[in-house]
Formats: structure tokens, sequence, C-alpha cells
């Protein structure tokens, strides 16, 4: 099921008629269900999968805890890491590494093999995949208790507002909220209805609109500069509306039952250094890696050489957590020598030079480019277009000139975006501020509504992170 399905919207009343008629423990109940039937709406199949990974990670957290050695306990974290990164590995990485192999045999002259299975990626996995590591993890360092309730567990991993696509939520902020009672303000209602339309709107008029751009120019056998540099800008703010959008939509939902989830984007395009960008950009998954990966490898506490190597290591690996294609890894790659890079600078004292108001939109435009570049490594279908596009920007091939017409599109569906993002930086409280007393925040969502109804385009797109 998704968010922005006809579907949804019925399924969701539904769910709140019942949860706020039901006590705590049957709210659990209820939720857990209801998410398993989310979630058996895109392939029941999978089911069993999700049961079996969340089973091992119960039981084995609660062994954790009641193993006696640091050393017996690290077996029980090893076999639950090594599960749960055995069935991502499986439905995500098989063919990719078996396709990788094939190839590497015959450049070298050998004979090739090819064994394909015909997997398909299950939903999510991804994201509750890392979510059930961190918990394990955390149990191990004595930051979390385990789950006495498998229900209270089942429903940590399952939660239907945030599974499919995050965000990753760290299990000391959101197990709690499943243990304990939980009681919805009219505050969090307020809130929550306005995260939903604010979501619907991003991925629905701003970043679906913008698909069609993106679609033309990537589907295209050669492009201008121009239009490489369109086709770039646009799927820098689909690829934001849709996923921000979907963050939104998730945490005004969770809202609706008193939950409270991460945020998972902080203006990114105002960043001014790599490492700013990912503090902004799907901060569940940057957090994750930081904790999880970059400070066990040794962070930056063993020299600059190793620093740079820690680095480097975590944005491969959060590269190709996005996909099994090596134009992500390609991705992670540049993002890894930009941290590197920017870092080394910074030692060198050169980004004092762009310090002040100037300084900073300075670092801003520069910084919002390089990102930009890395979403063509990102979005790009080949190597060959990856070429293709770099020695367009590179040669000016066809002119710089942005076609006027998609420009005009772009422009007018980002300017509105950066309205109201730039309205709730400055604000104290963004949904208070709207004038609710007044019936201006009425009148603000219903604007909104009527702005998907009229400019949404026909058709249901899923989400783009649904894919990883």
């Amino acid at each position: 099921m998704l968010f922005n399905s006809w579907t949804f919207p019925p399924f969701l009343a539904v769910v709140l008629l019942l949860y706020y008629a039901l006590s705590h423990r049957r709210q659990n109940i209820m939720l857990l269900l209801a998410s398993y039937f989310f979630y058996a709406c895109w392939d029941w199949r999978f089911l069993g999968l999700l049961l079996l990974s969340t089973s091992v990670d119960w039981t084995l957290a609660n062994l954790i805890e009641r193993e006696p050695t640091r050393r017996g306990a690290k077996r029980w974290v090893a076999a639950s890491v090594a599960a749960n990164l055995c069935f991502l590995g499986f439905f995500k990485y098989f063919n990719f590494f078996v396709d990788s192999a094939d190839a590497l045999l015959q450049a070298i002259g050998l004979a090739g093999f090819s064994r394909h299975l015909l997997v398909v990626l299950p939903v999510g996995i991804s994201f509750y995949t890392f979510q059930s590591i961190s918990y394990i993890v955390d149990v191990y360092r004595g930051e979390v208790k385990p789950a006495r309730n498998p229900i209270d567990f089942a429903l940590f991993v399952a939660f239907f507002p945030h599974m499919v696509a995050g965000p990753i939520m760290p299990s000391r902020a959101l197990l709690p909220q499943m243990q304990q009672p939980r009681h919805t303000t009219r505050a969090q209602v307020r809130e929550g209805l306005w995260l939903m339309l604010w979501g619907f709107f991003k991925k629905l008029v701003v970043g679906d609109n913008l698909a069609a751009i993106v679609g033309a120019v990537y589907g295209a056998p050669a492009a201008t500069a121009g239009q490489v540099l369109l086709g770039t800008y646009a799927f820098a703010y689909q690829i934001y509306c849709d996923f921000s959008g979907y963050s939104d939509i998730a945490r005004g939902t969770a809202k609706l039952m008193g939950f409270e989830l991460m945020l998972n984007f902080n203006q990114p395009y105002l960043a001014v250094s790599p490492s700013d960008f990912w503090r902004r950009w799907h901060i569940s998954l940057s957090t994750w890696l930081r904790n999880y990966l970059y400070i066990p490898l040794g962070g930056n506490r063993r020299g600059t050489l190793r620093t740079q190597w820690n680095l480097m290591i975590t944005m491969l690996l959060g590269g190709l957590w996005h996909g099994a294609a090596w134009n992500f890894v390609l991705w992670g790659m540049f993002h890894g020598f930009l941290l590197i890079g920017y870092r080394l600078l910074a030692e060198l004292g050169a980004t004092r030079r762009l310090e002040g108001r100037l300084g900073r939109l300075a670092s801003q435009v520069l910084m919002f480019h390089l990102v930009c570049y890395g979403w063509l490594l990102f979005r790009a279908t080949s190597f060959a277009q990856i070429a293709g596009f770099t020695g367009a920007l590179l040669g000016g091939r066809g002119g710089l000139a942005l076609p006027r017409t998609q420009l005009a599109i772009l422009v007018a569906l980002v300017l509105p975006l950066w309205v109201v993002e730039l309205w709730v930086r400055n604000a104290d409280d963004p949904v208070e501020s709207l004038g609710w007393q007044w019936g201006l925040g009425p009148l603000a969502c219903a604007m909104l509504a009527v702005a998907i109804v009229v400019l949404a385009p026909p058709g249901t797109r899923s989400f783009i992170y649904f894919q990883f």
C-alpha cells in the first residue's frame, strides 16, 4: 500500500477509529496487525521473511542480556548481524554480485557464468534491517533494555508509517514509545495533519511533476549541456520532495497516534559543506552510518589517513545501501572524496576565506552544485550516460542555456517550496505561527489540499526510495 494510493485514507481512518477506542495493549496488537496488513498489500509472501527476522532479533536480544560474559554476548550480536545481512544480501545483492563477477571473468578472458535467480526485492528491507541491527547493538552496549513483550518489539520493527522508507529510528527513541501508554494531544493532531498535507504536496505536486522533466532528459540518448543542467536540477528537487515528502507523511501519521518520529531532512540544499549536507539529508541513515559504522571503524581518532579511509568506507557502503548497481557505489565514492577534500581544506585553513554572509552564500551555491553532480551519478542509467552527460557539461555541448518552458515549470514548482521552507526555518513554531486561532491555519491546509487535487498528475507514482 502506498501513502499516495486511494486505499490509504480509508485504511488510516479505520486504524485511527480503532486506535482511539482501545487500551494501550490492545492498541499495540491492532497496530501490529494493521502494519502487517499494510505490508502484505505490497506482497504478502514477504510477511514470512519479516516475521522470521523479527523473531530472530527478539530472541537474540534477550539472549545477549542473559549472557554472563561479553565474549558470549558478542557471539549473539554476530549471529544477529550475520542473519540480517544474509537476508539483505541475498534478496538485494545476489544477482548484482553474480553479474559483476561474470563481467570480471569475461574481461580477463575466462569463461563467465550466469546463475540468476528471479529474486524480488522485499520493499523496506534495507530500512527495517538497519533498524534491527541498531537495536541489537544498542542492547549489547547497554543503551537499551531488550523488549520482553514480543508484540512491542514486532511493532517497533513493523510500525507502518515508517517501516517501508524510514526514518530509521534509534531503539532508545522509538521502543519506549511502544512500551508506554500514549496520549495524543491536540497539538500533535494539528501538526500531524499539517505535516501530512505538506508531505503530499511535496510528493504529488512538486516531485511527481518534476519527474516528467527528469525522465525526458535522462531517457534521451543524448542531451545538450543546458538540458543536462535542467534535468539534474529537476532531479535534485524531485528526489528531495519525494523522499522528504514521504518522511513528512510518516511523521504526521505517527503524530496522529501520539508517536514521535525523528526529523529526517533539514533543508539540505542550504548546506555549506559535505559534512553539513549529511547532517541535513537523510539524517536517520547518516546517523546510523556514523554510530554503527564510522565510529566503530575508528572515526577520526587514529590519524589523518585512517580517518580518510573510514570516511571512504562509510560512504561506499552508504552508496551500496541505496541499490545494487555500480552507479550508487560511484555516488558514494564521490561523496567520500568530497568529505575527505573538504576536511583537508579545513585543516589547511582554506575555508576561512568563505566566512560572512557572502562567503556562506558562495559555499551554499558551490555545495548545491557538487551535490547536483552527485545526483547525476545517482540518476544515470549507465556509465556511458555518466560519461556523456559529464562531457556535455565540461565541453558546453549545445550551449548552457536551459530550455525556457521546462525552466519556467521548475521555477514555478520550486518557488513555493522555498517560501514555505524558509518560513519554517525562521518560525519558532511553524504550525502555531499559521494562526490557527484566527482560521489561517485551516485556510492554509485547505489551499494545500486544493493544490494537491488540482495539480497532482494522474496515476499513482511510487516513492523513489521504495526501491532501496
